[in-house]
């Protein structure tokens, strides 16, 4: 079937932006809020040993009020500075992931929020396909696995990660050693839209919550949840399930696009067309993997993961040019840049 035309052209033209703005406000990402950090002091005769030897192998002393107040501290503050982001990304399977490196390797000053709704990281990529652990991917998407230096097989028009939680748990350790990248387990729960000052209509954040509640909704009085905003929102939820596609199922929802229907598996063709499709599907909205064959009606692809890593990069640098076209203030987005 044809794709539907939902589209908007992101902008190509990137506005510069000095070395020193970069660095001064990478020196700032982050930092806008500080919760209180509580210091332990060792007492002495109560010094930590480690003696693997001898059975005397002692840990310092800690309270149980001190395991709670560390991670409270640290969540909450986190969300407090992830209020007002640069980039959502929706969904940290290999698509998102590979956006999140890119823009945050990229872009040092762009404070980026990943929003994942599983408890663990990774999405279908700690797996080949059918419980398998080797991991495909086509060239050229092997150069993220260079970058990264994941060691593979070359076999000529592809190569082979040995099992695919390699890939994952390297690139999502080196996606959270990003100083401005902060990675929340929670459900996107719906779109923030707005007309900016120019008359346009757009997407300028998200709505979140905890996913357990989201799945329980119907057993529970309404628990009103939190917002995230953000000029722009990359989405990577994958096709159709649980969550699956729910940026561009919300977006049809509320009449602003109409979708398509994922076609039957041609592993050719699809992983080309997700990532040269790859694109602002609506103001501020950036889509892509295979959420964007939801949308588009592209054949899905298979246990070939090379579609997905260089669709993840490609929103990168669509996300990277479009933050640079907005006219924002505090993140809303007042219009395009003159």
């Amino acid at each position: 079937m044809a794709p539907p035309s939902a589209s908007f052209a992101a902008p190509l033209a990137q506005t510069p932006v000095s070395v020193d703005a970069l660095k001064a406000r990478a020196a700032g990402v982050g930092a806008q809020y500080a919760l209180p950090r509580a210091h332990v002091a060792i007492k002495a005769g109560e010094e930590p040993v480690e003696d693997f030897e001898s059975g005397n192998y002692r840990f310092a002393h800690i309270k149980e009020s001190h395991t709670s107040r560390a991670m409270t501290a640290r969540y909450y503050e986190g969300m407090m500075n992830a209020a007002v982001s640069d980039v959502v990304i929706i969904g940290a399977g290999s698509a998102g992931l590979a956006c999140a490196y890119e823009l945050g390797t990229a872009r040092p000053d762009l404070r980026i929020t990943i929003l994942e709704a599983s408890v663990a990281p990774g999405g279908g990529a700690w797996l080949g396909g059918q419980l398998m652990s080797a991991m495909v991917i086509r060239k050229p998407a092997h150069r993220l696995l260079e970058k990264l230096q994941i060691p593979f097989d070359d076999e000529g028009t592809y190569v082979v990660v040995k099992h695919a939680a390699l890939f994952t748990s390297t690139i999502l350790s080196a996606v959270l050693r990003l100083p401005n990248v902060t990675l929340f387990n929670a459900t996107c729960a719906d779109l923030i839209i707005k007309v900016d000052e120019q008359g346009v209509k757009r997407v300028n954040g998200v709505v979140t919550n905890y996913t357990l509640v989201t799945l329980a909704h119907g057993l529970q009085s309404c628990m009103d949840p939190q917002t995230i905003t953000a000029p722009v929102v990359c989405s990577f939820a994958g096709h159709d399930g649980p969550f699956g596609a729910f940026a561009v199922k919300r977006l049809e929802s509320a009449g602003l696009v109409k979708l398509g229907d994922m076609a039957p598996m041609d592993m050719n063709a699809s992983e080309e067309r997700i990532v040269n499709h790859t694109r602002e599907v609506f103001p501020g909205m950036i889509c892509g993997g295979m959420e964007l064959s939801e949308l588009d009606g592209h054949p899905r692809m298979g246990a070939s993961f090379g579609g997905m890593l260089a669709s993840g990069v490609r929103a990168a640098k669509t996300a990277s040019a479009l933050y640079d076209a907005l006219d924002t203030c505090d993140g809303e987005v007042r219009g395009l840049r003159a």
